[in-house]
This record gives structure tokens, C-alpha cells and sequence, in this order.
């Protein structure tokens, strides 16, 4: 390891390894941070004793604000992993603020340092990384600017979910997790192949989705200014404001046929948005031996803090109102709180089952499980899914799905099997680092890979579920939820399962 500390004059001494991570519930929380003094225009500080946060893969951030209940960890130290150590030093900027930033620059260096999943950072010496950065950021006069050479440092580690936001952005982050929102009722996500930031979805009766932004748009500009380079957060935080204001975006749409694309400015208002993430309703069913049937349906749009709990209460409504199937719609679902999707999943299963595992940056294999576990209902259940599906949906569908319990229907989801620790940093800065990833169940790789349904809403099935409906429903009740076409998809699922478990 190279000592740095003949070249430079501000002495920084970084621990080199925590110790294993026990999972936890926090609330994000001011972090300690050592005091800072000033001898002989030298600088030390001792970067200890941290805690972190586990989010969801830092999936995708709202337009409107971002989910930011946290799936946590708790880091616990001993003596032993904190003696070994790097010393290196740095000159001290004259200008105060960007002296201020220089702390926050050795603090989140330290954090990569300890956690990144790549122990690599990139095929690069993440030390050197460190000294550069520094030396850039020395002749500098302003915090942003000082912040920019931060966010460039972040960006040659080749994760764009690793990075750094302002104060004001993690309090906007840290008010999303109430649902009670300003903004236009987006949700974006940089589409990691590409850099660009794609539309997951629109909350219905949103601005957003009023204008007729649709699900695959790429979000091109705000307010004049290009996008490229920026993380989902930074645009998300343009996007929201005051009720009342507006904001123009430039979108690219791309034909769902594959066979044009056009480019269109949009003025978008501001509103209170609530996020509801529960929605729920019975459909009618009559199986195809004639019996009439109740299938609960339970739409989950975003795993927020009060996820789970509306979740409980939904299935236990339903119950009440003696429904005999279930129908649990993720599609569109971005993920949020990985924790709510582990208690949603609990739900559904008894025992002491596998829910996710998680693999560090050593490779060491980490299983989540439950803990006698009691579930609600044990009627048959299909989840639907597709490419809007990421992360926090994406573990529960695979523990539901691998663990027996249900028949996924739809498309491929999007593919986020990236688990981030969110710190909270001396400016109330928040820096998020990939820490790990996370396989199913079953081991199945998630990231950049998704899940595969049990049965797809290809053009074939989908026929034979239209021909179905049409011979058991009478056409004049049909809802909008009934005419759904992988909803009918999933009911034809429902159907093949009972049939093989009254032939069993």
C-alpha cells in the first residue's frame, strides 16, 4: 500500500476493512464523525465508526421524490479490522467551503475504500484516485465545483448507482418515503448500458402521465438543459418543485412497433402527488367447469414505509370477503425499500424459507431468511411482472416464485440485483455505494439478467385467454381489470393450477 504522505501537507488516516454486516431496521441517522483540527495548516482526520444503510439497489429514483424507507446494515468494527490503516496527505484549499468539501471527498473516498462490491474500483488505484482528485480540487473557489471533481472520482468506478448527492437532494430523498410529493409523477432510472435516463412509469392522473409521457420514453432535457452524464437523482430533483410551478421536459418516444421514434417538448405542472402504493379489488371468475370464483387482485405500484402494513391489510379485507385466488400485480414497479418487500413476502410463506441471498464484494454468500413464518392466506397465487418490474419487486417475485408459492406471469423484469449502503455524511451529504448484489432463492443471477416468467404474455397465450374470457364472462360486465390481457393471461394460470391440483 503507498504512503502518499511526502507529497502533500493534509494527513488522512483511513481504516482498510470493517467487519461482517448483521441486517437490521435503522431510520438514516446523522452519522459520527471525528472533529477536524487544524495544526500547523495541517488537516488530520480519522475516519471511523461509520454506520450505513442498505436501500434497494438505488433501482430508481421518482420525479416527484424518491422511496426512501431503507433496508439497513449495520457495520460492527473491532479493534483488529480498524489497526490496519493508510496514511496519506493532502494540501488544504484556502477557500473554506471547498476546505469543507475536501472532508466530504476523503470521507466518501474512505467509505469506497472500506465497501465497494469492487474490490478493484474499476481496475484502478483507488489510492492514487484519492491524490488526484485531491490536487484538482485544491485551486478550486466554489463548493460545486468541488462536488463536480467528487461525482467525476465516483464516475470511474463504472457503477452509475455509486454516488453522491447535496444535502438538499437526500432531504428530498429522506421526504419520499412519506409519499406526500411535489412534482410531476415520474419514475426514471439511468438504463445502465446506455446512460440514459428512461421513464419506468407514470402515477396515474400525474401531470406526467396526463401529457402522455409513456413507460421506455428517454427523458432528454430539463428546462433547456441536456441530461447527459446525469444520475437518475440529480434529474429527479429537477423535476420536482413547488405545487404550482412548472417544468419542461424533452422526451424521446420510441413506436412500440420498433419502426419510428419522435422527439416532443412537454410543459409539465407541479402538484401534491400522494403515492397510494395498494390498490385492490375482487374479479368475478367463473373457471371453466362453470364454477363462479373470486380472485383477489392487489396492485403494488412502490415498496414505501407503509407498504407492508397496506399490504397486510388488503389480503386480510379480501380474506374477509372470502376470495379464493390472488392476483398480485408488480408491474411497473421500480422496488424501493427492499425491507417492505421482505415483510410483503412473508405474507405469503410459512417456515424458515430462503428470501434473498446477498454476495459481497469477497464473495462471501449471505441467506436472508424468515423466521417462523406464518402466512396470511395460502390460496393460490400468480404475480405478474415485466420489464418495469426492478429490484425490490424483483426479490419478492423470486422468493414467492422459488419458493413454490406462485406462478409468475408477464415479461422479463429490468434486471437491478445491486444492493447500496446510503450514508449520511458530515454536510448532510448522502454518498450511495454498491456494496453487494443479491441472488434469488434459487441462486439465480438477477443483475443485468431479471427473471423469466413461468408464462409469457406472448401473442398465443394471450388469445387463448381472450377466447377463454369470452366464453365465461358475459361481455357487458367486463371491467377494465377483467379486459386486461395478461390479467386474463394470469386467471388462465389459475385455472391450469387448480386443474392439476384436484387431478392430484
Amino acid at each position: 500500500m503507498k504512503n502518499l504522505s511526502q507529497n502533500f501537507d493534509v494527513r488522512a488516516k483511513i481504516p482498510l476493512k470493517l467487519g461482517k454486516p448483521t441486517w437490521e431496521v435503522l431510520f438514516p441517522r446523522r452519522l459520527w464523525f471525528p472533529t477536524w483540527t487544524c495544526e500547523e495548516k495541517k488537516l488530520k482526520a480519522k475516519c471511523c465508526g461509520r454506520e450505513g444503510w442498505i436501500e434497494s439497489a438505488g433501482k430508481s429514483a421518482f420525479g416527484f421524490g424518491v422511496s426512501a424507507a431503507l433496508f439497513c446494515s449495520v457495520f460492527s468494527h473491532s479493534p483488529a479490522a480498524l489497526a490496519e490503516s493508510l496514511t496519506v496527505a493532502f494540501p488544504v484549499s484556502r477557500a473554506p467551503e471547498v476546505n469543507a468539501v475536501q472532508r466530504t471527498l476523503v470521507e466518501a473516498w474512505g467509505l469506497i475504500r472500506e465497501t465497494f462490491v469492487d474490490p478493484t474500483f474499476n481496475h484502478q488505484d483507488w489510492d492514487l484516485k484519492l491524490q488526484q482528485t485531491m490536487v484538482e480540487m485544491f485551486p478550486l473557489n466554489s463548493a460545486d465545483a468541488a462536488y463536480t471533481k467528487i461525482r467525476g472520482m465516483l464516475s470511474t468506478l463504472g457503477d452509475p448507482f455509486t454516488r453522491i448527492i447535496s444535502p438538499k437532494e437526500y432531504q428530498g430523498f429522506r421526504i419520499g418515503s412519506d409519499g406526500n410529493l411535489q412534482g410531476v409523477g415520474l419514475f426514471i432510472n439511468v438504463e445502465p448500458r446506455t446512460g440514459h435516463l428512461i421513464v419506468l412509469s407514470c402515477i396515474d392522473g400525474s401531470p406526467a402521465a396526463r401529457a402522455g409521457i409513456h413507460q421506455g420514453d428517454e427523458l432528454i432535457e430539463i428546462n433547456g438543459e441536456r441530461l447527459d452524464g446525469i444520475d437518475s437523482e440529480t434529474a429527479a430533483q429537477r423535476l420536482r418543485g413547488n405545487a404550482g410551478t412548472t417544468v419542461t421536459v424533452k422526451v424521446h418516444h420510441v413506436k412500440d412497433s420498433g419502426t419510428g421514434s419522435y422527439i416532443r417538448e412537454v410543459k409539465l405542472p407541479r402538484e401534491l402527488i400522494k403515492l397510494s402504493p395498494i390498490s385492490s379489488a375482487i374479479i368475478p371468475h367463473r373457471s371453466p367447469d362453470g364454477h363462479l370464483t373470486k380472485t383477489g387482485y392487489v396492485k403494488l405500484s412502490a415498496f414505501s414505509q407503509t407498504a407492508a402494513e397496506d399490504m397486510r391489510n388488503a389480503i386480510q379485507e379480501l380474506e374477509n370477503q372470502g376470495v379464493h385466488s390472488y392476483i398480485l400485480d408488480l408491474r411497473n414497479n421500480p422496488g424501493g425499500l427492499v425491507k417492505a418487500g421482505l415483510d410483503v413476502a412473508q405474507m405469503w410463506l410459512d417456515g424458515d424459507e430462503t428470501l434473498v441471498n446477498t454476495i459481497d464484494r469477497d464473495g462471501n454468500m449471505l441467506p436472508i431468511n424468515m423466521v417462523n413464518g406464518h402466512a396470511i392466506t395460502h390460496d393460490p397465487l400468480v404475480v405478474i411482472v415485466n420489464e418495469g418490474s426492478a429490484s425490490a419487486s424483483e426479490i419478492l417475485a423470486g422468493a414467492l416464485h422459488d419458493n413454490g408459492r406462485a406462478i409468475l406471469v408477464g415479461h422479463k423484469t429490468f434486471g437491478k440485483g445491486k444492493i447500496q449502503s446510503v450514508t449520511e455524511l458530515h454536510d448532510g451529504s448522502a454518498l450511495f455505494v454498491t456494496v453487494a448484489k443479491y441472488l434469488s432463492p434459487a441462486l439465480h443471477d438477477i443483475d443485468q439478467v431479471g427473471i423469466t416468467p413461468d408464462v409469457q404474455c406472448t401473442t398465443e397465450m394471450l388469445n387463448s385467454a381472450k377466447e377463454i374470457s369470452s366464453s365465461t364472462k358475459d361481455k357487458a360486465s367486463v371491467s377494465s381489470l377483467e379486459a386486461d390481457s395478461c390479467i386474463m393471461v394470469a386467471e388462465h394460470a389459475l385455472d391450469m393450477e387448480e386443474s392439476k391440483g384436484t387431478a392430484s
